[in-house]
């Protein structure tokens, strides 16, 4: 074969492996952008109700806040609870109006008699996005229910007088709820009881000791529950957190500063705000099985037998917070 013949087959050889090779490339990277394109896209929103006692401590409002700003959950409503259940409907029309989010509907609870200090009736009561009216709250919480069977977690944030007369009225609705996820109850530790410190014992906690007999109820009820208890819920919103927070200057940090103020404490507890972020990573508040009982003091009591809950007894805090201000001290 001639030497010229032969130096371009070799030219030819060599080109060919060099498209290869380049097409291997932009095949590989063609799947990097597509993985990442893919990684940028949420998954499936999860159907979600919050019934909370918003307007007296103020870690209902940085539940919400925490919630309105993941975009893995569909907020159906918000349902209020406990007390003067009109005017906490009014402070969520306030805040949800502020922020262009009045497309969330506001349910209003059973009323009650009240015994502690409603701190953010002023802010609920400047007439501020107030709407005409509001539907009940459990009629609207059975009929998201029937709508969408098995698909909704309700989150659970205040006392518990509107579970516990969905469950007297349509016990077979509540059973068709994905689960409810619940701040209450206190396993080991209680108030100001911390994991770094002996534990000092449990005690009646707020939730499930302003109704006793709907949080029975709901123990019993069949639906999947998942209880993040004093153990684990009392972080610290600290004053360097605060001022991070605070200074955003977006509607939602505004609207938080305005409750905050208005509450008139220190260091709020974020309670509330670990069960939405328990909905988001589940890491940052591990559970495991228990059988609960709910005494006649209000006391939640592990005994021997089936579970009837998915417990959280111990929370790691440094997630949780670079949870809650990557989603909402940053702005949109």
């Amino acid at each position: 074969m001639p030497l010229a013949r032969t130096e371009s087959r070799s030219a030819t050889i060599r080109h060919t492996r060099q498209i290869v090779v380049y097409l291997g490339i932009a095949f590989l990277i063609l799947l990097s952008a597509r993985a990442q394109a893919q990684s940028r896209v949420p998954a499936a929103s999860e159907k979600a109700i919050i019934d909370t006692d918003i307007g007296d401590d103020v870690d209902d409002a940085f539940a919400v806040a925490l919630a309105l700003r993941s975009p893995e959950l569909e907020i159906l409503g918000i349902t209020t609870a406990y007390g003067d259940t009109e005017t906490r409907a009014k402070l969520l029309d306030r805040m949800l109006g502020e922020l262009g989010r009045q497309d969330i509907p506001v349910a209003v609870g059973i009323p009650t008699h009240a015994t502690n200090v409603f701190t953010q009736r002023r802010y609920a009561e400047g007439g501020h996005f107030a709407r005409a009216t509001h539907p009940a709250a459990v009629d609207f919480i059975a009929e998201q229910i029937r709508r969408y069977p098995g698909q909704i977690t309700l989150i659970a944030i205040g006392p518990l007088m509107n579970v516990g007369a969905l469950i007297d009225r349509e016990p077979e609705t509540f059973r068709k709820l994905r689960r409810v996820v619940l701040m209450g109850g206190s396993i080991y530790r209680g108030y100001g009881d911390f994991e770094y410190l002996p534990a000092r014992g449990p005690q009646p906690e707020w939730n499930v000791l302003n109704d006793i007999s709907s949080a029975r109820k709901l123990f019993a009820a069949g639906v999947p529950l998942y209880v993040m208890p004093l153990d684990s819920t009392q972080v610290h919103l600290d004053e360097v957190k605060r001022a991070i927070l605070f200074r955003s200057g977006t509607p939602l940090t505004d609207a938080l500063t305005l409750l905050y103020h208005a509450w008139g404490g220190q260091t709020p507890t974020l309670y509330d705000v670990m069960t939405v972020a328990y909905i988001l990573d589940t890491r940052i508040c591990p559970v495991e099985p228990m059988r609960i009982r709910v005494d006649d003091k209000g006391s939640t009591q592990v005994e021997s037998g089936t579970a009837n809950a998915q417990v959280c007894l111990h929370s790691d805090s440094d997630s949780f917070f670079r949870l809650y201000m990557e989603r909402v001290a940053t702005p949109q």
